[in-house]
């Protein structure tokens, strides 16, 4: 097993753990990912054996890591194994060597190292994790414990794939994780301790800008759907009143504002929130938004007996929002190559 470090700003942790790790003979491959030059002693202090990759700045955990795996991928076998581990301290010897036989076991699954945040962790870590726990399943319906932690094993075959993924700094873990609940490649997890030292205060995880690169996906489908959604409305309220002398005035409306509206939706969320480059996904968008227009349209009628049409649709797109977003996610824009 390759065992692949991205450090910033590293303190003498990293030599202890680098010890640990060589005296269990594994391959050590630390990258400097632009840090000042009050830390070059640390880096210099790396025992013979360890090699080190640099970035002349600051470019980002993701990237170090595509740093990493690009050096990996180019002198070691696609059937060779890569484990990343923080530098600061935070994952055990035993816990990594449980990692890496994990995934010795499994060689195809992405293994994680998964916290369960008991005994002294600080409060934004418990809760950050919590949070971003429930997005990632309301996401993709797959339920990972920690999906923030930075211990995981994969193999050096899965490089090129790992180099194509978007993000270049705490996005890109989240990415990994989207990409292979996507492709269907198993996500296993192994119990890790939780370990917490100063506070988390090594840590430079800024809360607000990596939080919105964590989450960026799920906040512009949500825009989306919004944008789609006041058009959508606007649209039925105002042909209702146009078609008002039909008998067939409500499912004209409702059939005509969804084209225009879902015609928006799948530009921006093709463009913008999945990024898809698929023409398939027009296809599968339609059948899916089909489906949706069917259910609009008949709870809208059921509705509208004991509601005023414009409460009937507010509630209509409440109940069919969530479903609509696990099918884009899932179905409309999943990558089905693999």
């Amino acid at each position: 097993m390759i065992v692949l470090i991205p450090a910033y700003e590293p303190d003498k942790k990293l030599l202890t753990l680098v010890g640990d790790l060589q005296a269990l003979g594994y391959t050590l491959i630390v990258v400097d990912d632009g840090s000042s030059d009050s830390t070059q002693g640390i880096f210099s202090a790396l025992p013979e054996g360890v090699t080190l990759l640099r970035h002349p700045v600051n470019k980002g955990k993701g990237r170090a890591i595509k740093t990493g795996c690009e050096y990996i991928a180019a002198h070691f076998p696609p059937e060779e194994g890569i484990v990343t581990v923080d530098a600061d301290g935070q994952h055990l010897p035993q816990d990594i060597r449980r990692v890496c036989q994990e995934w010795q076991a499994h060689p195809d699954a992405l293994v994680l190292g998964s916290r369960r945040f008991v005994g002294k962790v600080p409060y934004k870590s418990r809760l950050g994790n919590a949070i971003t726990r429930l997005v990632f399943h309301l996401a993709t319906g797959v339920r990972v414990y920690d999906t923030q932690t930075g211990l995981r094993a994969f193999s050096v075959a899965r490089v090129p794939t790992m180099l194509e993924m978007q993000g270049e700094r705490y996005e890109y873990e989240i990415n990994v994780l989207l990409y292979a609940t996507r492709q269907k490649i198993p996500i296993r997890e192994v119990e890790i301790s939780t370990v917490y030292l100063d506070g988390n205060a090594s840590s430079h995880f800024h809360p607000f800008r990596d939080a919105w690169r964590i989450y960026k996906m799920i906040f512009l489908f949500a825009a989306s759907s919004l944008t789609a959604a006041v058009i959508d409305y606007g649209l039925v309220l105002l042909f209702s009143l146009l078609f008002r002398w039909s008998a067939q005035g409500l499912l004209i409306s409702v059939i005509l504002a969804r084209v225009i509206s879902s015609a928006t939706n799948y530009v921006l969320n093709k463009q913008i929130v999945f990024e898809d480059c698929s023409p398939r996904s027009l296809f599968r968008y339609y059948m899916v938004a089909v489906g949706i227009l069917a259910a609009n349209y008949c709870l809208l009628f059921l509705l509208q007996q004991i509601l005023p049409l414009a409460l009937a649709k507010l509630l209509v797109e409440v109940i069919l929002y969530p479903l609509s977003f696990i099918l884009q996610r899932k179905f409309v824009f999943a990558d089905r190559t693999m």
